[in-house]
Order: structure tokens, then C-alpha cells, then sequence
């Protein structure tokens, strides 16, 4: 069975982010450091045995993967051009996400209310500047 699920590389905190998502979303996190893998051959570079050499969060509905950014990559976090879309049948845990990822040093992007399609519709970013999209479809939403 073919799956897609999210990947992100984050300067250092992997562990951190991971462990918050985790207290959000609930789900099984498996996190694993460069010091708990064996060596690889053909590295490009030498990594830190604390970093997060691979990370997987299991969701109700998906899978957020990721790790620390091999030395050297710089980028920015934080953007409007990606998010990552969390479709729920159920207004009010919409809600709550939202409101512990704010509650969790996030800022709300675009608050969550009816959307002119619809839908309710809105957007957070969390506190390692990963913009969250929340959408429950009108036929499983509750009004206003």
C-alpha cells in the first residue's frame, strides 16, 4: 500500500518539535538520534550524536516524519508557500489543535471559522514556524 505522508528538516530541535507535536496530536513517536544508529558509511558530513537523525509521529490520519538538517543547511522555517493540512470530521478537536498549538507559543495565522466554501478553515503557526491549515468539510462541521 502506497502512502505519502510529510517530512521536515528543522535546524536543531527536532526532538523538541517532535515531542510538542506529540503532546498535541497524541500518537506513537518513534525518535531516533544519530548516536542510535549505526555508522554510515559515505557521510557527507559528521553528524552530531544527539541530533534527530529520523523522526515519525503516527497521527489519527497520517504521519509527520522528519529530522535535524544536515550541518550547513540554513533555510527558513517559516513561510506562507507550504502548510501542512489537516483534514478533521469534527469542529470543536479543530479547535482544540488550534488552540494548543497557540497555546504552545504559536501564532494564529487566519482564524478558524466558516470559509465562504463551506468549510471551516483556518490557520496556525506553531512555535518552529510550520504553518498548520485546518479544514473540517462542511457536511461534518457544526455551524458558525
Amino acid at each position: 500500500m502506497a502512502t505519502l505522508s510529510t517530512y521536515m528538516a528543522f535546524l536543531g530541535n527536532a526532538a523538541e518539535a517532535f515531542t510538542h507535536y506529540q503532546e498535541v496530536f497524541g500518537g506513537e513517536l518513534l525518535l531516533m538520534r544519530y548516536s542510535d544508529v549505526p555508522q554510515m558509511t559515505g557521510m557527507p558530513f559528521e553528524p552530531d550524536p544527539q541530533a534527530v537523525a529520523h523522526a515519525q509521529l503516527d497521527v489519527d490520519g497520517g504521519r509527520i516524519t522528519g529530522g535535524d538538517a544536515m550541518p550547513g543547511e540554513e533555510y527558513a522555517v517559516r513561510d506562507t508557500v507550504y502548510s501542512l493540512l489537516y483534514s478533521r470530521d469534527d469542529v470543536e478537536r479543530a479547535r482544540e489543535l488550534i488552540d494548543a498549538l497557540v497555546a504552545g507559543g504559536g501564532s494564529m495565522n487566519m482564524p478558524f471559522a466558516l470559509a465562504p466554501w463551506g468549510s471551516h478553515y483556518g490557520q496556525v503557526f506553531d512555535r518552529f514556524g510550520v504553518m498548520w491549515s485546518f479544514d473540517v468539510a462542511a457536511s461534518a462541521g457544526e455551524d458558525g
